[in-house]
C-alpha cells in the first residue's frame, strides 16, 4: 500500500500540536500550584511572626511599681528587727515553757492554718512574701511566672512544653547573681526558712530546687513553682508525700494562683485533695483561665461556664470566686480576641499581687500576733489543767487516773468554760480538745508550773509579758508603720481577751 506523504505529515503536526498544548498547559498548573504553595507559606510565617511578636510589659512594671526605688527598705527592715525583739522577748518563752510547738504536732485538728515553724523562726519572720502557683500540668504556670520575671530566652527561664514539663518544686526567689541551688543546701541553710521540709525525707529534697537571681520583684515576693496535678499518678509513685509537701508550702503562702487552661477543666480525685487543703484560705486564693486568647467569645463563655460547674462543689464559699480569664505568656494576644479584656484582666491580677506586696510587713504583724493568742490561749489551758490536777488529788489518789479522766472530759471539770469565762477569749479561738489528749500523752502533766510560778525578777511574768504583746507592742509597732492602718482597740482587753495577770511576787505592786 503507497504511503500518503501529505496525510502523514498532517497527522504529526497535528499530534505535535496537542502534545505542546498539553505541556503548556501542564507548566500553567504547575506554576500555579507553587505560587499558590508560595503564598500560603508566606501567609504562614507572617501568622507566626504575628504570635512571636513579644508582648509590652511596661504595665508589669508599672503596676508593680518596680521602677520606684523602695525608699522605705531602711524603715521596713528596722520593724523587722523590732518585730523580731517582742517574738523571742514575749511570746518565745512561753512557747518553750508550755511546749507550744509540740501541739503543732497536731495542728490540723488543733489549729487548721498557717502557724510558725518549729525550726528556724527567724528565717520566717524575715521572709518575703510567698506566691505559689497550682493547678493541672501544662496549663501555664512555669510560662506565667517567665512572663512576669522577663525571663524569656533567659538560661534560668522555667522549661515549659505541652508535656508534664515541671516535676520539681521550684523556689524562684532574689539573690545577688544567678544560680541554683539544690533542695539539700535549701533545707541546710539557717537562714532561710525550708529548713522545716526535711521532714518529708530526702526523696523530696532532690525534688526541691532553688533559682536566685537579682530581680526588682524578687526583692519584694518569692515565686513558688509546683509540679501539675496528674490524676492518673498515685501518692507512692512521686515518692514522697505531694500533698504533705503541698500543705506546707499552702500554710505559708501570702497569695495562691490555682491555674487552669481550657482543655483540663476536669476535677479528679488529686485535684479535689487539693481543694480540700485549700479550705480556710479562700482569701487567698485567686483562680486563673489561662490560654484564653486560644478560643473565639463565644466558646471562652461556655468554658468559663463548664470550669464553675467543675469548681462548684469544691469551694464552699457565700460568694463565688473571682476567676481571672487572660492569656499570660511573653507573646501577644492570639488576632481577633478580646484583647482589651484580657489585659484589664492581667492588670486586675498584678494588682492584687502588689496589694500583697504592699501589706507585707502589716500581714506579718498581724500574723504574729495572731499565733501570740494562739500561744497565750494554749498557756492558759495547760496551766488550768494543772490546776484542776491539784485540786482533784489527794493523799490517796492514783495521779495517773485521775489525770485520764481529767482529759478524757474536760467538761465535767470546766476546762474550757472556766478559760472563756474568765479570759474573754473567744470560743472560735479554742482547740479542739482531742488535741489535748494526744499532747498530754507525750507530755506530762507533772512537767508543767502553773502560770503564776512563770515569774522572775528579771523577766517578768510570762503571760504579762506576751499579753503586753498582744495588747500594746504589735499594735504600736503597726501603728508606726502606717498609722491609718492600725485598728482601733488593739490595745483594749475586751479585744484579745487579758485575763487575771498573775501577781509577781518578786516585784513589789
Amino acid at each position: 500500500m503507497p504511503f500518503d506523504l501529505p496525510a502523514l505529515v498532517y497527522i504529526a503536526s497535528e499530534a505535535t500540536r496537542v502534545l505542546l498544548a498539553a505541556i503548556m498547559k501542564g507548566i500553567v498548573s504547575f506554576c500555579c500550584f507553587v505560587s499558590l504553595l508560595v503564598l500560603t507559606s508566606a501567609e504562614e510565617e507572617e501568622e507566626v511572626a504575628s504570635t512571636n511578636i513579644l508582648r509590652d510589659r511596661s504595665h508589669i512594671d508599672e503596676t508593680l511599681r518596680l521602677a520606684f526605688d523602695d525608699n522605705a527598705a531602711e524603715s521596713y527592715n528596722a520593724a523587722l528587727q523590732k518585730l523580731r525583739r517582742i517574738y523571742h522577748s514575749a511570746i518565745k518563752p512561753m512557747e518553750q515553757a508550755y511546749k507550744y510547738n509540740e501541739l503543732r504536732a497536731h495542728e490540723i485538728s488543733a489549729y487548721p492554718g498557717r502557724t510558725l515553724g518549729d525550726g528556724n523562726t527567724d528565717g520566717e519572720i524575715t521572709s518575703k512574701p510567698m506566691v505559689l502557683f497550682l493547678g493541672p500540668w501544662s496549663v501555664g504556670k512555669s510560662s506565667m511566672i517567665n512572663y512576669l520575671l522577663g525571663l524569656k530566652d533567659s538560661p534560668y527561664q522555667l522549661y515549659t512544653g505541652a508535656e508534664p514539663t515541671t516535676s520539681e518544686f521550684t523556689v524562684i526567689m532574689h539573690g545577688e547573681k544567678t544560680r541554683s541551688i539544690e533542695g539539700i543546701v535549701m533545707a541546710a541553710d539557717s537562714s532561710r526558712s525550708f529548713s522545716p521540709l526535711e521532714k518529708f525525707g530526702q526523696s523530696f529534697l532532690e525534688k526541691l530546687i532553688g533559682i536566685e537571681m537579682p530581680h526588682k520583684l524578687l526583692e519584694r515576693v518569692t515565686f513558688v513553682d509546683t509540679p501539675g496535678i496528674i490524676e492518673n499518678r498515685k501518692q507512692q509513685e512521686r515518692g514522697y508525700p505531694f500533698n504533705d509537701v503541698c500543705q506546707w508550702f499552702i500554710d505559708r503562702a501570702d497569695l495562691i494562683f490555682v491555674t487552669f487552661d481550657p482543655t483540663k477543666l476536669d476535677v479528679g480525685l488529686e485535684l479535689e485533695m487539693l481543694f480540700r487543703q485549700l479550705k480556710g484560705r479562700e482569701s487567698q486564693i485567686r483562680i486563673i483561665l489561662n490560654k484564653a486568647d486560644n478560643l473565639a467569645t463565644q466558646d471562652l463563655m461556655r468554658v468559663y461556664g463548664a470550669l464553675f460547674w467543675s469548681l462548684a462543689p469544691l469551694i464552699n464559699v457565700t460568694e463565688p470566686p473571682r476567676v481571672y480569664v487572660s492569656s499570660f505568656w511573653p507573646y501577644e494576644y492570639a488576632p481577633d480576641t478580646s484583647r482589651e479584656l484580657f489585659k484589664r484582666e492581667e492588670i486586675s491580677l498584678l494588682e492584687d499581687l502588689n496589694q500583697v506586696i504592699e501589706n507585707r510587713l502589716e500581714n506579718k504583724i498581724a500574723f504574729i500576733r495572731q499565733h501570740a493568742i494562739r500561744v497565750r490561749i494554749h498557756a492558759l489551758l495547760v496551766d488550768r489543767y494543772v490546776q484542776t490536777f491539784k485540786d482533784k488529788m489527794s493523799y490517796f489518789s492514783d495521779p495517773d487516773l485521775v489525770f485520764k479522766e481529767i482529759v478524757d472530759d474536760p467538761d465535767k471539770f470546766f476546762i474550757f468554760k472556766s478559760i472563756l469565762a474568765k479570759t474573754n477569749v473567744s470560743k472560735f479561738d479554742l482547740p479542739n480538745r482531742e488535741a489535748y489528749q494526744d499532747f498530754f500523752g507525750v507530755n506530762p502533766i507533772n512537767t508543767f508550773k502553773s502560770l503564776s510560778a512563770q515569774c522572775s525578777y528579771s523577766g517578768g511574768c510570762l503571760l504579762e509579758n506576751i499579753e503586753k504583746a498582744i495588747t500594746s507592742e504589735l499594735p504600736g509597732l503597726l501603728s508606726s508603720i502606717n498609722p491609718s492602718k492600725s485598728p482601733p482597740g488593739l490595745s483594749s482587753c475586751e479585744t484579745t481577751g487579758c485575763g487575771e495577770k498573775p501577781k509577781n511576787r518578786y516585784r513589789k505592786n
